[in-house]
């Protein structure tokens, strides 16, 4: 039995966490003759394929070797939300004053309760996640180091379990750059930064991908002064151009120190004091901070399970090697989630588990090319986006129709004192087949899966526009565009033709 990871601080929350998630008293099974499926890997990926496979009737083992639940209930989703709804309750009273409330002065944060929130609010939520709860769904729970012995077994503490399918669902972790004086000044990660109990009063964020931007933004709010330092020219260097430029205009606005274009050269370490070396376009300067917050992307979790001897092929940078039915280079072996795919997102990770299920366990030859994928950045605006952007069209040889509304000109968005922000949506040109969209909002996240589910169904822009939406919503941007796209079938000869019939049936 390895030995039981602790989460800190050591308070009852995360003790109720531990618990559940990697419990010290348990006792791992006398595994089966063989199982249907053992899968590697309690993250999201992980869990939702024991427990549908599970519910199906198979025979299924579960490992993991340190908590249940993986990144997204523990270092991930769940954690970073809580602080980031804080900080929205924060902002949101620092700025009444704007919609006419009067607050008292010496209105604070209180980041210690803020954790402590976060911390009670995950532990509640880990039950879901926990070894009882899927032992009581008849999965064999295995806690400890999983190491492929054969094509067919794999070895954890001591212990053989023999499968007609294997599932790798192992994820990923924080990449650590390379930066010369970073180990020995200490840094913070995913994995590090929801531990701690006290604000750092200055803090720097290496890299403004997501998890960069959500924290950057929420640490900002609630009162520490934020340095976001990025190599490109623009934050989310995948995302929408514009929506970017919204995002690092806002960011400006807040106080966040915003360096683009900016590598860090080194970091020393001055007493508690961090400091660090920048060269922003050629031009060299200094930050000091209290801590360092690292978010420059993620890297599979490939290492210790002996893939080779169970013939999976793999690279350590990009993770394990699968086709389109996420079958990997052993036919009895699949994959799922972070360690296998571009897109490491939670729900991503839940849907490709259930691509498996289907592939492993019936024979099934369903596709993850074949899904539709949205994602979304959970910064104050949000960022959502789904299917292609306008370069990737153009990439493929696609022209593209674009079809914009912008949300100062959405009633809602103005009585909410949101404006700041769009829908825009692409379509294949001349046609209304939505080829991709993206929204900047406060609630973009809720908004996008309207346009998603137009996509998986075949459903046109100019449907869209005949959906009927409450009003005043934000969403009815969405319906918006459809009308801009309807606007365009309006030819001259359409237009003459409608005014001839108008004026021989007028009364």
């Amino acid at each position: 039995m390895t030995n039981n990871p602790q989460v800190m601080p050591y308070d009852a929350y995360n003790i109720t966490l531990v618990s559940n998630v990697h419990p010290e008293d348990w006792v791992n099974p006398e595994p089966a003759p063989r199982y249907n499926l053992v899968v590697i890997g309690a993250g999201t990926a992980g869990l939702v394929t024991a427990a549908g496979a599970a519910g199906l009737g198979a025979r299924v083992a579960l490992i993991e070797r340190r908590l249940l639940g993986g990144d997204c209930l523990n270092v991930g989703c769940v954690p970073s939300k809580c602080l980031i709804r804080s900080s929205r309750a924060a902002v949101d009273v620092l700025g009444a004053e704007d919609f006419g409330i009067k607050i008292p002065e010496g209105v604070q944060v209180d980041f210690e309760k803020v954790m402590e929130r976060m911390r009670r609010l995950r532990s509640r939520i880990s039950v879901h996640d926990s070894a009882k709860r899927f032992q009581e769904l008849g999965v064999d729970v295995f806690l400890g180091q999983a190491r492929f012995i054969s094509p067919d077994a794999v070895d954890v503490e001591g212990k053989t379990l023999r499968f007609k399918k294997g599932v790798i669902a192992t994820g990923a972790r924080a990449v650590v750059p390379p930066v010369p004086g970073l180990n020995e000044a200490g840094f913070l990660t995913n994995e590090t930064v929801f531990n701690l109990t006290e604000r750092p009063e200055r803090l720097a964020v290496f890299g403004a991908g997501p998890l960069g931007c959500e924290l950057a933004q929420a640490f900002q709010r609630l009162g520490s002064q934020v340095t976001i330092i990025e190599q490109a020219p623009q934050f989310l260097t995948r995302e929408d151009p514009d929506a970017a430029r919204i995002l690092s205009d806002a960011f400006r606005k807040e106080g966040i120190d915003v360096r683009l274009n900016t590598r860090v050269d080194r970091v020393g370490l001055d007493g508690r004091e961090k400091t660090i070396h920048l060269k922003t376009d050629g031009k060299e300067s200094i930050v000091v901070v209290d801590e360092i917050l690292v978010g420059a992307g993620r890297a599979p979790n490939v290492e210790g399970l002996n893939l080779e001897a169970a013939g999976v092929v793999y690279d350590p940078r990009k993770g394990v090697t699968v086709n389109d039915r996420l079958q990997t280079a052993n036919p009895r072996i699949y994959a799922a989630g972070d360690v296998c795919l571009t897109h490491k997102f939670t729900h991503t990770a839940d849907a490709t588990a259930r691509i498996v299920i289907q592939n492993a366990l019936f024979m099934g030859r369903k596709k993850q090319s074949a899904i539709t994928i949205p994602w979304c950045t959970y910064t104050d605006p949000e960022i959502a986006h789904v299917g292609m952007y306008e370069r990737d069209a153009k990439g493929k040889g696609i022209e593209v129709d674009t079809f914009i509304r912008p949300l100062k000109e959405v009633d809602r968005a103005v009585t909410d004192g949101e404006e700041e922000g769009f829908v825009k949506v692409h379509v294949k040109k001349g046609t209304d087949q939505i080829l991709g969209a993206t929204i900047v909002a406060r609630h973009a996240g809720e908004m996008i899966s309207e346009i998603t589910l137009a996509m998986a169904a075949g459903m046109g822009l100019s449907r869209i526009a005949n959906v009927i939406h409450p009003y005043p919503t934000q969403a009815e941007a969405i319906r918006q565009t459809g009308d801009l796209y309807n606007k365009t079938r309006l030819t001259p000869l359409v237009k003459s033709l409608m005014s001839r019939w108008l004026s021989w049936t007028r009364l």
